[in-house]
């Protein structure tokens, strides 16, 4: 394939273009879902294909084709330069790429158990078991759950010489269950909402969430929430859980820090941003303790890969340092613009979609406090738990998060359940009421596969390592 790649690039070489690139891509994905005890979802795809791109007089053409043979490559690379010519005839500016070094690599990520080779029967039985076990009470209307699996090799070729193949795994599951009673419709999952959680490991992952011990628990919860009291509308000093701050990352962090979001191009669909090119190295995001990073390698972080798909090797770059709003997630393209070169964020879901900037894994990085003494040291607050919904403006300044459960503190102490609890805020003032986070005994890197960008539609799989904190005098209230 390496050799089919580089024979395009030649030719286009030939053309006098400016740059070209050849991706190749092979996913083979696995999703499993057992829903009140029966199996609803047992399916495998493979998907395959080559994406190439071409710069042409300082315009893009880009096509794609779902086949690997030497001709058909041959042929959508010249229709990729044609459609750069037209554009070249329609520009307002020139694109110019920032330097970047031409690897050759070969690079894996970590996977102890293939999630593949795992005989299907035990996959599925250990789903149907949590499934099983979480309809004991009648209460228990619907109990879902799942796990999700993708083998991707990926090859980059450039006309600048870059060679490089990855080898990627990615593992995840969770499960739901929904309670109702006399009206009353109450949900709590595990070990995150929204499919659970995921992460760039095999399945070796998935038997360390330990779905089964912790099946009586969320049930109970649920069954609680049916008759809790409803969240005060009121100020308040709130602590949040790890996965929920995860969303929180990514919402009000991750999303206005993509510098083509700041730049415009994704205003139509995606929105713009409130943190504009002015504010870099002086905006005042969040208070001195909150630093945010984003790191391509996070050892299993959903967002962990090799090199970006322009051939940009993974790293880590701070965006939000000691509370200063100090960087973004940036492309050969949009680098230059802030002086920079690209920290490697481009991404493509899969051979047919352009490479856009995408969040890798976006980390709070984590403070002192153990969450007991956190707790203990919270006179009066609540404490929030597992996304429920969310809701931000296109700008990502303001923003409203509900959440399945939520604990009053009183005294220091955890005391009653709370139920449709939401908080609402804004971005840069919420942030800077942060004072305090808790140590990396409490971080973890939650993986996010669903986050959707560009148009048409593409879905990366991003994540977010974090662990709970304290924000004070927090607007909260009751979802209907």
């Amino acid at each position: 394939m390496k050799d089919k790649l580089n024979e395009v690039l030649d030719w286009l070489k030939g053309k006098t273009v400016d740059y070209a690139d050849c991706r190749y891509v092979r996913r083979e994905s696995e999703a499993l879902q057992v829903t009140d005890g029966i199996v609803d979802t047992m399916s495998k795809n493979v998907n395959v294909g080559v994406g190439i791109r071409v710069l042409y007089k300082g315009a893009w053409g880009f096509a794609a084709i779902a086949s690997t043979s030497a001709a058909d490559i041959k042929k959508t690379a010249n229709k990729a330069l044609q459609i750069a010519r037209a554009s070249a005839m329609a520009k307002k500016e020139d694109v110019k790429l920032a330097e970047q070094e031409a690897f050759k690599d070969h690079y894996r990520s970590t996977c102890e158990k293939d999630p593949f080779a795992v005989p299907m029967n035990e996959k599925v039985g250990l789903l149907l078991e949590v499934s099983e076990k979480l309809k004991t009470d009648s209460r228990v209307k619907t109990a879902e759950a799942s796990m999700n699996f993708f083998k991707t090799n990926k090859i980059f070729c450039s006309t600048e010489g870059a060679e490089i193949e990855q080898d990627l795994i990615e593992s995840g599951a969770g499960f739901a269950v929904i309670a109702f009673d006399q009206g009353e419709v109450q949900k709590r999952s595990y070990p995150n909402s929204h499919g659970g959680d995921f992460a760039t490991r095999g399945y070796e992952f998935v038997e360390e969430m330990k779905l089964r011990d912790n099946v009586d628990r969320v049930r109970e919860e649920a069954i609680q929430l049916l008759t809790a009291d409803d969240c005060p509308d009121t100020e308040s000093d709130i602590l949040i859980c790890g996965s929920q701050m995860a969303l929180q990352v990514h919402e009000s962090c991750g999303h206005p820090t993509e510098l083509d979001r700041v730049l415009g191009t994704e205003i139509s669909l995606a929105g713009g941003s409130f943190m504009e090119l002015g504010g870099l190295n002086s905006l005042k995001y969040g208070s001195d303790i909150v630093n945010i990073v984003a790191d391509a390698t996070t050892p299993g972080g959903l967002g962990t890969f090799g090199y970006d798909d322009e051939g940009v090797k993974a790293q880590r770059a701070m965006l939000v340092k000691n509370g200063i709003h100090v960087g973004y997630l940036s492309s050969r393209e949009t680098a230059p613009v802030i002086g920079q070169r690209s920290n490697g964020t481009m991404r493509a879901d899969g051979w047919n979609r352009i490479p856009l900037i995408r969040m890798t894994n976006i980390n709070l990085e984590p403070g002192d406090w153990e969450l007991d003494d956190l707790i203990a040291d919270t006179k009066n607050g609540i404490f929030f738990d597992s996304n429920k919904s969310w809701s931000i403006d296109d700008k990502r300044l303001n923003f409203q998060f509900g959440v399945e459960c939520a604990w009053e503190i009183k005294n220091g102490k955890l005391s009653r359940m709370f139920k449709n609890p939401l908080y609402t805020g804004m971005t840069p003032k919420f942030w800077n009421s942060c004072d305090a986070i808790c140590n990396r005994k409490h971080w973890h890197v939650w993986g996010v596969p669903n986050c959707g960008k560009g148009e048409p539609m593409q879905t990366a799989h991003v994540a977010h390592g974090t662990s709970p904190a304290r924000f004070r005098k927090v607007k909260v209230g009751v979802s209907k």
